[in-house]
């Protein structure tokens, strides 16, 4: 049983990464319904919750049918983060998880996300006041280092678990390499080698099959699996790759009726949650997803991210299984 303190998340457990513009509420809500153990918030600026700018702050929004769920917190500033930490407690997830891993240049380049790879003292430090500001499970989601020459992950996770955090996550990428070209897990080994560690490692970075988790399980010794963009508009990845791991035998991929529901059920979540405009704004970056492999979509993926109405999304949703009727996935 891998547990995070006293949270108990079964025998290999498969997390939602936090995503970005992906892992808010609605989406979360349609991945816990087909089978992630735990998931994340997208990450939220420390600066943005002391301030108590909308946008940070609507991101606490937590669910009980969710749980259980880890929000997550980036910033460069060590009270700044203390501060937010205490106000994600108020919000009163399960997990507080620190984003060490995020490259993007607004804000890695200003030494927050795996920015702060440059500095593990200051990484430390941080995470210690952290650990000491709340009274809830703190876990990091973190990056193999800032480039190929900085690779010192088996010591950053034993110094992470000295000062307190209860589990790591590793994308096995650095910086450097931001999505592109392999994640290399052999790290993932070398860390759960070590025999001084003892909390969960999940490993993250290219799973996007059941037969690809099921070799690196074997492969790299990790404790579960953190999933992000293979989860995209398919949040069956997390069904799949259990009933796989279970059985060793592939589920049947959802058919068009299925694929329908589920995002036909996901617009309805996103635009009970935001409104109708934004909630159907947010929703076009998932469309292509939930029917890629259909051929000669074009025109229905254009008209569903160009359309500005609830009633006008459903049409064409109603319009795509009458198409396709017969195809199969």
């Amino acid at each position: 049983m891998v547990k995070i303190g006293k949270l108990e998340l079964g025998e290999f457990p498969l997390l939602l990464a936090p995503m970005e513009d992906v892992s808010d509420p609605p989406f979360r809500a349609v991945c816990k319904q087909h089978g992630a153990d735990l998931m994340y918030t997208e990450f939220i600026s420390s600066e943005g919750l002391i301030r108590d700018a909308a946008k940070s702050v609507a991101k606490l929004d937590i669910f009980d049918y969710e749980r259980p769920i880890g929000i997550q917190i980036f910033g460069n500033e060590i009270e700044s983060m203390r501060e937010a930490a205490a106000i994600v407690e108020q919000a009163n997830p399960d997990i507080l998880d620190i984003n060490y891993g995020c490259p993007v240049n607004k804000v890695a380049c200003k030494g927050a996300g795996a920015g702060i790879l440059l500095d593990i003292d200051k990484m430390v430090s941080m995470t210690a006041e952290i650990v000491k500001a709340v009274n809830i499970p703190v876990t990091v989601k973190t990056r193999l280092g800032w480039d190929h020459n900085t690779i010192r992950i088996v010591e950053v996770a034993e110094r992470l678990q000295d000062v307190g955090i209860q589990a790591i996550s590793i994308h096995a990428r650095t910086r450097a390499q931001m999505y592109k070209g392999e994640a290399d897990w052999s790290y993932l080994n070398l860390v759960k080698e070590n025999p001084r560690l003892h909390i969960p490692v999940f490993g993250n970075g290219d799973i996007d099959s059941p037969e690809k988790a099921l070799e690196y399980k074997n492969k790299y010794n990790v404790d579960g699996m953190m999933i992000g963009r293979a989860s995209i508009g398919y949040p069956w990845i997390f069904d799949e790759i259990k009933h796989f791991l279970a059985t060793g035998e592939k589920l049947e991929a959802p058919g068009l009726d299925e694929r329908i529901a589920v995002a036909k059920k996901h617009l309805d979540f996103s635009v009970e949650w935001k409104g109708e405009k934004l909630g159907i704004l947010e929703m076009r970056r998932h469309y292509t997803n939930y029917f890629r492999g259909m051929p000669n979509f074009k025109q229905y993926r254009s008209e569903m991210v160009t359309a500005e109405t609830y009633e006008h999304v459903c049409d064409i949703l109603n319009q795509v299984a009458e198409v396709y009727t017969d195809h199969v996935f």
